[in-house]
């Protein structure tokens, strides 16, 4: 089964959480802070994350704004557990790069859907990235990243949406992207929700198998390519 950490300073919520997930047969990591929790994610590569939004330490939201900004974790599936279960609570969970939300007590049934639910969607993105990366019968796989303008034009992006993609798909976190596009990690996240928006997926991992289908799909060059130090997006 997989490896999923839990990361709640309520120790007994915290083990009601990992026994049900044991007894499904999921091997379970525990971390009763947010700062203890990172260290775990980025050490062990849980294949899901459990994270309560009110911590000491550090609360879930610099927890997940962490993992997201690091190439290790950008892309692991993360569920927040809390007590706040408003709309407004919700919007801001799931802005931050959640990919669900599930509200204190939390019920074995909701728990366990959403766990495999996420788990499943995430083996079926790494699934397709493998085929696509074989050419689905061992073929190569290039993408051409020299430019951004493919994205552009068949995804409908802005030209900074373009280049922003272009850089995630290459597995850089949000830090990396600010600092080549000279721009601030609030506006790449910015860009990066019009981004799944457009693009109708929820995160990263999506975005990146739909760039790396449109940037390996472009004719290869019979002609000497562009110099790196003009070429678009750089």
């Amino acid at each position: 089964m997989s490896r999923i950490l839990i990361i709640e300073d309520q120790a007994p919520m915290r083990r009601n959480l990992a026994l049900m997930l044991q007894l499904e047969g999921h091997e379970v990591l525990t971390a009763e802070n947010g700062r203890q929790g990172i260290d775990l994610a980025l050490a062990q590569a849980p294949e899901l994350i459990l994270c309560d939004v009110m911590m000491p330490e550090m609360d879930g939201h610099g927890v997940i704004q962490t993992l997201r900004n690091d190439p290790r974790t950008a892309t692991t599936p993360f569920i927040f557990l809390t007590a706040r279960g408003a709309g407004a609570d919700l919007r801001i969970g799931m802005n931050f790069g959640a990919d669900d939300y599930l509200v204190k007590p939390v019920q074995r049934e909701d728990l366990l859907a959403s766990v495999h639910a996420r788990l499943a969607r995430a083996q079926a993105v790494a699934a397709r990235v493998q085929a696509a990366s074989t050419g689905g019968n061992g073929g190569g796989f290039a993408p051409d990243f020299s430019s951004a303008q493919p994205l552009k034009d068949a995804l409908g992006l802005t030209g900074r949406e373009a280049d922003v993609l272009l850089w995630v798909a290459q597995g850089k976190s949000n830090g990396d992207v600010a600092t080549i596009l000279g721009m601030s990690e609030k506006t790449v996240k910015q860009h990066l929700g019009s981004v799944f928006q457009k693009l109708g997926v929820e995160g990263r991992t999506a975005a990146t198998l739909r760039a790396l289908e449109i940037l390996a799909s472009k004719p290869a060059a019979t002609t000497t390519p562009p110099s790196t130090d003009t070429a678009p997006g750089r």
